[in-house]
């Protein structure tokens, strides 16, 4: 459905576990990509210019591969502040979802990835509190995004 049901409560823990690694957004956004491209190369075959790229360190240095990161961490950001307003959310990740689904042809598989990826920082980093606190919204960002998926023929 296209309803969110986060408690007054879930909205403010997530909020504060998202406000802690987005404070570094940039370089934890890239650590993120950076992941998910060394523990799943086949990800990056979506993206042209970091193809070349094998080392972790070179796509590290990369301003791509940094700026895509940030752009990751930019539009959770815009959904997080709209926990509490399904619409507002909604308005957020529909376009993007389509997208990725009709126009960059990404595999629907890879937000799961990135996802877990950025729970598994928030553990590393700050415990399994924070994590915890945000594990609902991944939940919501990767459910909603099949939605669009299936809705753009996936």
């Amino acid at each position: 459905s296209s309803r969110m049901s986060f408690s007054e409560a879930e909205v403010q823990s997530a909020r504060g576990a998202w406000e802690k690694i987005y404070a570094d957004a940039e370089d934890n956004g890239t650590t993120v990509l950076v992941r998910m491209f060394t523990e799943h190369p086949e990800t990056k075959s979506y993206f042209t210019h970091f193809k070349g790229m094998d080392s972790a360190e070179e796509m590290k240095q990369s301003d791509q591969v940094r700026g895509h990161g940030k752009k990751v961490f930019t539009a959770i950001n815009d959904m997080v502040q709209h926990l509490d307003n399904s619409e507002a959310f909604l308005g957020i990740l529909n376009p993007l979802g389509k997208k990725h689904a009709t126009q960059l042809k990404i595999d629907p598989r890879n937000f799961r990835i990135i996802c877990d990826i950025i729970l598994q920082l928030m553990e590393e980093k700050f415990g399994g509190d924070c994590k915890a606190s945000f594990e609902k919204v991944t939940n919501e960002i990767c459910t909603h995004l099949n939605n669009v998926y299936k809705e753009a023929g996936w």
